[in-house]
């Protein structure tokens, strides 16, 4: 596999300069990205070794929905009355969102604090920024107590930053698709043998659906390993009932829980495989009532959102209206979305803007019958983003009807005068998602 540019790689996930000390450690960004850990390796042995003093660990990895289940088990746990940390990415408004302190949000000073710290045991060695932001959330992690820590793997798996948990009490593989392949392989059996390398001998490993040639990989990988696998559909199962909500089955439980807070049928999925997780793991005070509030209280931004009614963005897009916004941005995403949409009554404006590496041309495909019509938009916070002239002549090409708009606020204007009562939905982003958020939080 090629070896990927630094630039190409900093430009997956830029950050916002909360502080000067962002600046400086942007300057450590090494010359060549060797995909190793031996970088934070050594700069973790500096500052003591934290990633040996953590709570139990489960560690998850996939393509499309780690955060969600992060958020499941997340308030799972939290309505089994544990303390939880989690370290997700990325974020959507702001950076301190991807670390999470037995329940709250990591403070902006004390971030400031633990990068200084990281940036004094590293010197002028060169680390990524995401390195070194791993670095203090795993000092951050030791430091303060918790009964659980839910680990979201930033790129890949085998040499994710997050992966130098050294025997996390589970692991969890979600969904396996292609997205990132100029970095993970340009196969699915290649991306699943880099989000494989989570697994660790002996530990259970719970899979979500997979492709055959995923999961032959990852089967592989497990075995070598003596990791027990948990399988969707063969070891637990996850069933939808008339009433909303659906029914979770494995060889212990057999419980009818309400419908997940996140929206969409393959949210049930990502649902049961954080049951199966904290299942494998024991977790204290962990059985079917904390499982049905905790499914139904998970919250994870810009995943099937539908935004206030009386927000600054629907405010924006009236007379048209609701407003739901979602992060899918790759096929596998999209063909979740569309899935979702095939339910809807009415076919919304979509509102979009996507990245150039990402595969466009077979999103819009798969969203074309789905939607009414097309308002493409540039990408902010990102240097990657496709010309919105570009994406609506993509759309155009796909059989959907488009128009570019230099900005966001144009197009929800524009969409408002298009589709009087017709739902707008934002997609085709995580940047342009948390652009969303973050307008919609103006007064």
């Amino acid at each position: 596999m090629a070896r990927p540019s630094p630039s190409s790689l900093a430009s997956l996930d830029p950050v916002e300069p909360f502080d000067p000390i962002v600046a400086r450690l942007t300057r450590l960004h090494p010359k060549v990205i060797d995909l190793t850990l031996e970088r934070l390796l050594l700069l973790l042995e500096r500052l003591g070794n934290p990633q040996q003093s953590l709570p139990p660990v489960i560690h998850v990895a996939g393509t499309n929905g780690k955060g969600s289940t992060v958020a499941f088990m997340r308030a799972m746990l939290e309505a089994s009355g544990q303390r939880v940390h989690a370290l997700t990415s990325p974020h959507l408004i702001t950076f301190t969102e991807r670390i999470r302190l037995a329940g709250t949000l990591i403070a902006e000073p004390y971030l400031v604090q633990l990068l200084e710290e990281c940036e004094a045991g590293n010197g002028e060695a060169p680390i990524t920024f995401f390195e070194m932001a791993t670095a203090a959330a795993m000092l951050a992690f030791a430091r303060t107590p918790a009964d659980f820590l839910l680990l979201e793997v930033g790129l890949g798996g085998r040499y994710d930053a997050t992966n130098i948990v050294p025997q996390p009490a589970a692991s969890v593989i979600t969904p396996v698709s292609m997205d990132h392949r100029e970095f993970l392989g340009d196969t699915v059996a290649k991306i699943a043998g880099e989000k494989a390398g989570i697994i660790k001998a002996g530990r259970p490993v719970i899979v979500g659906p997979q492709s055959p040639d995923a999961m032959a990989v990852i089967a592989a990988e497990a075995e070598i390993l003596g990791a027990p696998m948990l399988v969707a559909g063969r070891d637990w199962s996850v069933e939808p009932l008339a009433d909303g909500g659906f029914r979770y089955q494995s060889g212990a439980a057999d419980w009818r829980l309400p419908a997940p807070s996140l929206k969409g049928q393959h949210q049930l999925w990502n649902a049961g495989a954080a049951l199966a997780a904290l299942e494998s793991v024991g977790a204290a005070g962990f059985g079917a009532e904390a499982a049905s509030r905790g499914v139904g209280q998970a919250e994870w931004p810009a995943r099937m959102q539908r935004l206030a009614d009386d927000g600054a963005i629907s405010r924006m897009v009236a007379p048209a209206g609701p407003v739901w916004i979602d992060g899918a941005h790759n096929a596998a995403a999209a063909a979740a979305l569309a899935d979702e949409l095939g339910s809807w009554p009415q076919k919304p404006v979509l509102i979009a803007g996507m990245l150039r590496n990402k595969d466009y041309h077979e999103m819009l495909a798969i969203l074309s019958s789905r939607v009414s019509g097309l308002l493409a938009v540039p990408v902010p916070r990102s240097s990657a983003g496709l010309a919105p002239e570009d994406l609506a002549m993509a759309a155009r090409e796909a059989g959907i009807s488009a128009h570019a708009c230099v900005s966001l606020e144009e197009a929800l204007s524009e969409a408002g005068q298009q589709a009087p009562g017709r739902p707008v939905l934002i997609a085709g982003s995580l940047y342009l998602a948390g652009e969303v958020l973050r307008l919609d939080a103006e007064v």
